[in-house]
This record gives structure tokens, sequence and C-alpha cells, in this order.
């Protein structure tokens, strides 16, 4: 697909979204020459700033996020582009002026609206903008980038896309989940299908278990009246963890165009089994962070943070296990985790395959034999590792785990940040990465039960120390020798 020449108007401009990410992309995307000629950029923002000063912050955004590698002819290239519109998103009077704004014939008729701000305010942004005919694609196309959370449960993602379906049509709409940006993500996608040799074992004759755990070492830091409203479920496990779920154990698409990859995607969904409200215990856990240490520094407990009630029960930690019932996954256990403050930050896809007969070794001094795993590791360390049991050099009978890497990134190769990626697929009209309603939808099916179960239990939720590996929550397992793994390096246990 080839990017056209476009107006990116991003509502929230002067926002903690657009200051560490949407701007730099958009600077890196020029580095790369991949912003096409003409495309222009027009922030809008209450602040009372002159395009002088607008473009002085950008400069400051840039430069806090390349670094030594800021270029200052190409910055003026860049800062060609921009524009500063200054307006209340709450007045009619900032869309007429913007209307007015986007009619000149510096502005190209391609327009991508990233609307930056409160999902509160998607609506009447999007009823104002169609009050000016913003999204009429009469001399080019309108598109619409809108930011999680998509609801807050099932019925409030339906009332928020039926209000969203009332201006728009679903190919206008992107949904952007960061996540599906980043570049080891979609390696996933390279490494189970371009590789012949494990499709045949990815299924469960021979795979044991799936781990997938997203955690952060940090706290809630200035988010504390949106977190306590939201709490980890929501957060992470229902749009990001989901996703990776969907990638690991979708059948193969007919093509990598965006519609057959979410239908794949949302056949898994829609396959995973029901949680029955008795069943919430026992499939899934939440856990509050208590006072710790972190990196040798002592750190508050999530009650003692800016904006938190004493008597909050909002987790930080959340686990659950889920089952597809298709007959590629059926039986399989596949868990889930994420959690604030907790030992490292580390994104990570652990899969366990079966454990190899003993009674060929059963003589010999062969202790450790330990299943294979695949580890596919998505963030701060992008990696796939296969482990194998190899023997130990010497005269006697004792092995040892050793690991075939496959590294995603040469020394030399920089990495490149999700928002990149993703900016520009929007320019191409590119939605494999982003979400379609369905795929929301199913996801609020699966984790709705588990919120309205902790919803009315609010008497009690179990603790954990800060710069732990979370609660202890065991009790997820389907066997005794399964348990979290938190290394990306071999364990022999």
């Amino acid at each position: 697909m080839k990017a056209e020449p476009c107006t990116y108007v991003i509502f929230g401009a002067t926002g903690n979204l657009s200051r560490i990410k949407l701007m730099p992309a958009l600077y890196h995307l020029d580095v790369a020459d991949r912003l096409p000629e003409g495309t222009r950029i027009l922030a809008i923002g209450r602040r009372p700033w002159d395009q002088q000063k607008w473009l002085d912050e950008v400069s400051d955004m840039v430069k806090a996020k390349a670094k030594d590698d800021f270029d200052e002819t190409i910055f003026q290239r860049f800062s060609a582009r921009l524009y500063y519109h200054q307006g209340d998103i709450s007045q009619t009077e900032c869309y007429t002026l913007l209307a007015d704004t986007l009619a000149k014939k510096e502005f190209p008729q391609n327009i991508a609206f990233y609307l930056s701000i409160s999902p509160a305010d998607f609506g009447p942004v999007m009823s104002m903008l169609s009050d000016q005919h913003l999204f009429t694609e009469d001399s080019g196309w309108r598109r619409v980038i809108i930011e999680k959370p998509f609801g807050y449960d099932l019925d409030s993602a339906e009332a928020l896309q039926k209000r969203i379906s009332h201006y728009l049509n679903e190919e206008q709409v992107y949904r952007i989940d960061h996540y599906l940006g980043k570049g080891m993500v979609q390696n996933v996608l390279v490494f189970r299908f371009a590789n012949v040799m494990l499709e045949p074992l990815w299924n469960r004759n021979y795979i044991d278990h799936i781990q997938i755990t997203h955690s952060e070492s940090i706290g809630i830091d200035s988010r504390g009246d949106y977190y306590n409203s939201a709490g980890a479920l929501r957060d992470m496990l229902q749009s990001h963890l989901l996703q990776l779920l969907t990638l690991v154990t979708m059948e193969p698409p007919v093509s990598m165009d965006a519609e057959s990859l979410r239908d794949e995607k949302v056949k898994v969904l829609k396959s995973i089994r029901p949680i029955p409200k008795e069943a919430v215990h026992a499939q899934a856990f939440r856990g509050q962070y208590a006072k710790g240490h972190i990196d040798g520094e002592k750190v508050n407990g999530y009650l003692e943070e800016t904006h938190i009630p004493p008597n909050s029960t909002t987790e930080t930690y959340a686990s659950m296990k889920l089952y597809i019932d298709n007959w590629r996954w059926r039986g399989v256990p596949i868990y889930m985790r994420t959690g604030k403050r907790l030992a490292k930050a580390q994104s990570s896809i652990s899969i366990c395959f079966r454990h190899p007969p003993l009674q060929f070794f059963r003589d010999t001094n062969v202790q450790c034999m330990n299943p294979n795993w695949v580890l596919l590791g998505i963030q701060p360390e992008e990696c796939i590792r296969i482990e194998m049991t190899v023997k130990e050099p010497g005269l006697e009978m004792s092995t040892r785990t050793s690991s075939l890497d496959a590294s995603f990134r040469n020394q030399d190769e920089k990495a490149i940040d999700a928002y990149e990626d993703l900016l520009l697929d929007v320019l191409k009209g590119d939605r494999s990465l982003f979400l379609r309603f369905d795929e929301v939808e199913y996801a609020w099916r699966i984790v709705d039960p588990i919120l309205q179960t902790w919803a009315i239990e609010r008497d009690f939720i179990a603790t954990y120390p800060a710069g732990s590996w979370g609660p202890e929550d065991s009790r997820l397992f389907d066997k005794d020798s399964q348990s979290w793994r938190s290394s990306l390096t071999p364990e022999c246990k």
C-alpha cells in the first residue's frame, strides 16, 4: 500500500501522549522519508500559543526522544508541516474555525483525526466534527483514530460503538492498540507462519500450556484517578494481553490483509470458554501492591498513592486462566498475568511443551529434564528462544538446558517505536494492526463476569510487597508441575 499525503489533525496535541509518542513518531517518520510530500500536522490545543511557541514545544518533545539523533536540518523540514490551532474542543467555534482552516489549499483533503482525548469526549467531538461536514468524503478520505479504553465494560463499549457508528462507518475507524505496533508482536506472526518446522507442533498434542506476562516495576505514577476506576484487568488483560493470545493461537489467515487477519483473531475470542460467575475464583485472581522495595529504594503501597481512597480494592495485579474450545487448543490452559510494582518490567509469551517420557533415562544421572519451551520476549528484551535438553560434555550421562536464540534485531539496527508503524498504517489505510469492533466486543465478554464478581466483593483484596512477583495464585494452575515462568533464560527445576 502506498501512503498518500494527508492532514493529521491531533486533538489533545499538548497532552502527554502527543509529547511522548505522537510528535516524536511523526518526526522519525520524516527522518525515514516516509511522510508523503505535502503532509501537514495540525495540532489542536487550548493553550494560548502562537505558531513559534508551538514549534519550540515540538522541538523540545522531539529532542527529548531523539537525543543524539536529533537532526536540525530535518527538523526544519518537519516544522514546515506543523500548524497550531487554538481552541476549546467543547465549543462550537473551535470547529467552525477548524473547518475554515482545513479548507485552505495548503492542507491535503485526506484527513486523519487523532482523538488523543478522554473517551468521554469522543462522542461530543465527533458530533461537532460531523456538524461541520468534516467526515464527508467528497474530496478525500476521512479516518478517525481513537485510543483505548474502548468502553468500561461490554455495555459501555456497545454504547460507545453505537455513537461512533452514527457518524462513521467501520472502515473509517482506527482503534489503536499500541501493543500491536511493536515489532516483536508482529514478528510472532512471521515466527509462526513462515517457519514450517513449528506449525505441526503448535497444538494440544504437543503443548502443555501457554503463559502470557506483562509486568511493570513502576507504580501508577500520577494516574491515580484513572487507574482506581480501571484496575489491572481492564487496563492490560482485556486489551493488550488478549490480543497477544489471539496472535499466538489463531489459525493461519488466508492472507495478511486486514480483514483476514482480524477474522481469525475474532474466531479465537469466540472460542474462549465463558467463565461462569461461580468459577471466577477458580480462574481469576487479583491483588494490590503494598509497601516494598524497587531497585533498593522504599516505595509506597497502592493505598498511599495520590488520589487513591484508603479503602480501595482496585487490583494492581490480575491473573486468569482461559481455555480455547476448538480443535487445536482444547484442554490447553492459557495463563495470563499483569501487575504493577512487580520484580521487573517484562512482557513475554512462554509456551511450554509436554514433558518428555523419562523411562529411557531411568538408570542414568539425568536430573535436569525440563520440558522444551518457546520463549518470545516482547519488551524490553526482544527475542525468540527455543529451549532444548542436551548432553553435557564428559563421561557421565548428564544433561543441561540449552537455548537456540533467534535475535529479533541485529546490533546495528535501531528500535522503531510502535506509534511510527501505526501512524504510517493510517496513511496507507492498512487496518491490520487496529481493532475491529467485534474484537473489542468479544474481549469484553470474556472478562465481564470477572469484573462483575470483583465489583461486589469490596471487603478484602490480597496484597503483595512491591518488588515481588505478586500474590500467591498457584491455585490457578491445572497441575503441580505448572508454575509462573519469570525468566527468559534457561531454568533447571
